[in-house]
């Protein structure tokens, strides 16, 4: 008799327990995956918005948008955490083109009458599945040990805080390979960073207004897993 008492028991715990159990999983996906404001930008599929207090989460972290301050749409550099990488400036969902912004390169030369000179090219700093538009030209930043002997380049000397023989120069095509090795000079790193493509003809002393003005990147489309 007991032991029928405890099947029994046990039989109404599970049908009580397992609707439960199942609502959970609508619970946390509900609207937690649905189209969200962030400032003036709208955030929807394949991108999401997640909600810390609930514990949603919507899709790939690579397509996790951040919301600093709930007003600044931002995507996070590859090897960064918190506010840092590319603030979201408008999203094309037909194209597949976000215009961001590389923060760290914009925080590089906020510096009044003076830089600091850019550290890592702004492509280095994407995780997949994020690329650079083809459409964007670059800015090309040179760092030197000596000042550069000008190869009949539109180049601008800088004033950067950490480098005594800094240049820029604008309007260089890009190259998805990476591949460029036809501007470089003797005895300078360079930094690549894209701009729009607006600026293909621009003069390199509006470097600043350039780097604020953004840059397309590109995503591949999601496809569901086989």
């Amino acid at each position: 008799m007991a032991t029928t008492s405890c099947w029994f028991l046990a039989f109404v715990w599970a049908v009580w327990w397992l609707p439960l159990m199942l609502a959970v999983p609508e619970e946390q996906q509900g609207d937690g995956c649905s189209a969200k404001r962030c400032g003036n930008l709208t955030v929807s599929d394949p991108f999401w918005l997640p909600d810390w207090e609930a514990g949603r989460s919507c899709g790939p972290l690579d397509f996790e948008v951040g919301c600093f301050h709930d007003n600044i749409p931002f995507l996070r550099s590859s090897g960064f955490d918190g506010y840092s990488g590319f603030s979201i400036m408008n999203i094309s969902y037909e194209e597949r083109n976000l215009r961001v912004v590389d923060l760290h390169k914009k925080s590089d030369f906020n510096v009044p009458n003076a830089c600091n000179f850019p550290r890592l090219n702004t492509s280095s700093k994407l995780a997949l599945p994020f690329k650079v538009n083809n459409s964007n030209p670059n800015l090309i930043f040179y760092n030197c040990t000596k000042a550069a002997a000008n190869p009949d380049w539109a180049m601008v000397e800088l004033t950067c805080l950490d480098a005594t023989n800094a240049y820029v120069r604008a309007g260089v095509r890009h190259d998805a390979t990476g591949a460029y090795a036809g501007y470089a000079l003797e005895g300078c790193d360079a930094i690549v960073v894209p701009v729009v493509s607006s600026a293909g003809s621009a003069n390199a002393s509006n470097y600043e207004q350039l780097i604020q003005d953004g840059f397309l990147l590109t995503w591949d489309p999601v496809t569901d897993p086989i």
